[in-house]
């Protein structure tokens, strides 16, 4: 029942996520750990809509991202590391991993936020990867935030790699290019 769908292809979890429901979405993400398999709870949680998207790609709309935090302190206290990891790197159809949608729509602190949640609950080597993954244009979550905020945002997102992340991570980061050549900064630029 909870992955039926409307015509959009979204799930009752896709509807309350999109309306910024929190309460409704953690009531069902606690029904379904007591009435379905670890199966299907997954199922539930790497269901896409139309357009690819994941009830994660859709609390990462959410400009605070409040939304996208607790679901992510749910997903960490009710499965495994390996399930989060697919939760967080799963694509849209346009290639987009939850970072790359937060990165779009969030301002800077939510977005921060889940910068530190990230660095808290994976390992260094999964932050790399979430940080470095590329949509279908070749971008990564630092394009995006590059192309999508103001200088200042994308300034505090900057610093927070320098006091996060090694010298040489955080070049690896700016000077990623994307399917046209373009680096961090030459997107940062325009």
């Amino acid at each position: 029942m909870l992955l039926v769908t409307d015509n959009e292809g979204s799930t009752f979890i896709h509807v309350a996520a999109r309306y910024s429901q929190l309460e409704v979405i953690q009531l069902i993400l606690n029904w379904a750990k007591k009435n379905l398999t670890r199966e299907e709870v997954n199922k539930l949680l790497i269901a896409t809509d139309n357009i690819g998207s994941t009830v994660f790609h859709v609390v990462a709309t959410d400009r605070e991202l409040e939304g996208f935090q607790g679901i992510l302190n749910w997903a960490k206290e009710n499965l495994t590391r390996e399930e989060v990891n697919k939760l967080l790197l799963a694509t849209d159809n346009k290639g987009s991993t939850v970072f790359h949608v937060a990165a779009t729509y969030s301002e800077l602190e939510g977005f921060k936020g889940i910068l530190n949640w990230a660095k808290e609950n994976l390992t260094r080597e999964e932050v790399n990867k979430l940080l470095l993954a590329t949509d279908n244009e070749g971008s990564t979550v630092f394009h995006v935030a590059a192309t999508y905020s103001e200088l200042e945002g994308f300034q505090g997102i900057l610093n927070w790699t320098k006091e996060n992340l090694t010298k040489e991570e955080v070049n690896k980061l700016l000077f990623a290019t994307d399917n046209v050549g373009r680096t961090v900064l030459h997107v940062a630029e325009n």
